[in-house]
């Protein structure tokens, strides 16, 4: 906001050229037509009707905060990735999310979170997108669009239809565990504050000695037990009053003083326990069990200070899991290894071919690159412009290769991820139904489901979500279907 009580800034055109009036356009006389070399006036239309970049495809709806990641514990024997070195304090960027929701949907629908973290690291940025689960609703990156599809409009009438949104489901029983935790409490968090955090994808570690482990995000909410939801009839009636409210509620819990935290964990597995392991541990549909692998403290993140401009900060930040830096590198995860593409594809297609030198997805470190040219480039490299080169231009640094993994030859095929001992696909929901969720969580689920079933208008779709529940769980199937007279 400007200054009133100082005498203000005059204003000017975007090139800093004082304008002459901010409410009256020139015209030939008081009544006449607006000539056009009344530059500062076209200056001003043409610039707001090219206001808006084309939004997210997914996640869309969100907002932010800055703060910073301090690693509080000696895990140096399991990566050596600096920011993860006990003492170190890396500044980060935090975004939150709903998944399908356009730019201008309500904070408060039925949706997964998103939870995309970027770090600043001393050695360029380190990405780590996520959500508030630990799961996705598919394993492999053909269907994404498709999933992304099925929650969106339809082409007809450009509504939302639980009816396709089921259909692909059901479809797909891999997403069995990611839609129970959809149905259930998690649907719809009280808040952002209030909300664990997930990379969900198993990632890679090193350490200095070479030795790597895979490895799995938690960040544990400090405010609370990360089981904060909202009813859905709180829900509903928050987003007819409050399309902004999960916003709302992160900008001021820090303006007042009071910055949101949470507490990171990792679950490693020896990099040799993978084949062996009772679930296919790249399987972005599982989870791995704290009881095989138990959580394990890193850290802390706080969030403690609000963008200044949302549309430079946070609408055009950029987050891609292909930022990753020396220490941390992907695994065989197929969601992962997809991403690793789209993610930065993405952002050149919405925001422009350089929008790493934008400044909030600008690194903090130094940035030596042959990359030149392009729309509304700011740092172009000087001569030599090319690699290699005998003119003294930078050079790579093969120490500086990611950690990866080693795979047996073997021939090229399209099939689905082999099977390990336990895998199936509604092993898991089923789990977390009976063992994980208490008997008011389970209650809700069933009302949830219920609630969402009753807008599916087809029958046979209708008889398969019914199936589909019978096989997470038969006591909880067998609930929702006498919920429809079955």
């Amino acid at each position: 906001m400007t200054d009133t009580t100082n005498t203000p800034a005059v204003t000017t055109t975007d090139a800093g050229i004082a304008a002459p009036s901010d409410s009256h356009s020139l015209t030939v006389g008081p009544n006449g037509p607006i000539l056009l070399q009344d530059h500062y006036v076209i200056q001003k239309m043409a610039q707001f009707n090219r206001e808006r970049v084309p939004e997210r495809v997914v996640h869309a709806k969100g907002g932010g905060a800055f703060g910073y990641f301090r690693t509080t514990e000696d895990i140096s024997q399991y990566t050596k990735a600096d920011l993860f070195q006990k003492g170190r304090e890396t500044e980060t960027l935090l975004r939150f999310s709903t998944v399908a929701g356009e730019l201008g949907s309500p904070d408060t629908w039925r949706d997964p979170r998103g939870f995309a973290l970027k770090f600043y690291t001393n050695h360029g940025n380190y990405d780590l997108v996520g959500n508030n689960t630990p799961v996705f609703f598919i394993r492999d990156p053909s269907n994404f669009s498709d999933f992304i599809h099925s929650q969106k409009r339809r082409a007809d009438n450009q509504l939302r239809d639980h009816t396709i949104q089921w259909d692909f489901w059901t479809q797909k029983p891999e997403s069995a565990h990611q839609v129970t935790y959809l149905m259930g409490d998690r649907g719809v968090p009280k808040s952002w504050r209030e909300m664990n955090g997930y990379g969900s994808h198993t990632f890679l570690w090193e350490n200095a000695a070479g030795e790597k482990h895979w490895v799995k995000y938690h960040f544990k909410t400090d405010q609370g037990d990360g089981n904060a939801y909202l009813s859905q009839a709180d829900a509903d009636e928050i987003a007819g009053k409050d399309g902004d409210f999960h916003r709302r509620d992160l900008w001021n819990s820090i303006k007042h003083g009071s910055a949101p935290s949470w507490t990171l964990h990792v679950q490693l597995m020896p990099m040799n326990d993978a084949a062996g392991y009772r679930f296919n541990p790249f399987d972005l549909t599982k989870i791995w069990s704290h009881q095989d692998y138990p959580l394990i403290k890193v850290g802390d993140l706080v969030l403690n200070r609000n963008p200044e401009n949302y549309f430079a900060q946070i609408e055009q930040a950029a987050f891609e899991p292909a930022n990753l830096v020396p220490g941390i590198g992907a695994s065989p995860d197929k969601m992962l290894l997809g991403r690793l593409f789209s993610y930065p594809d993405t952002h050149r297609y919405r925001i422009g071919a350089n929008y790493l030198q934008l400044p909030v997805n600008a690194p903090k470190s130094p940035v030596h690159s042959y990359n030149r040219d392009g729309a509304m480039r700011y740092s172009n490299p000087a001569d030599p412009v090319y690699a290699p080169n005998s003119f003294g231009g930078p050079v790579a640094d093969p120490t500086a290769e990611l950690p990866h993994w080693q795979i047996e030859a073997g021939e090229v095929v399209r099939e689905a991820y082999t099977l390990h001992a336990e895998d199936d696909d509604f092993g898991q929901a089923g789990t977390l139904v009976r063992d994980v969720l208490d008997d008011g969580q389970r209650e809700r689920l069933a009302s949830n489901i219920t609630g969402h079933l009753n807008e599916v208008e087809d029958k046979d779709i209708l008889a398969k979500a019914l199936d589909y529940w019978r096989s997470v769980d038969l006591e909880l199937g067998a609930t929702v279907a006498k919920n429809f007279g079955q």
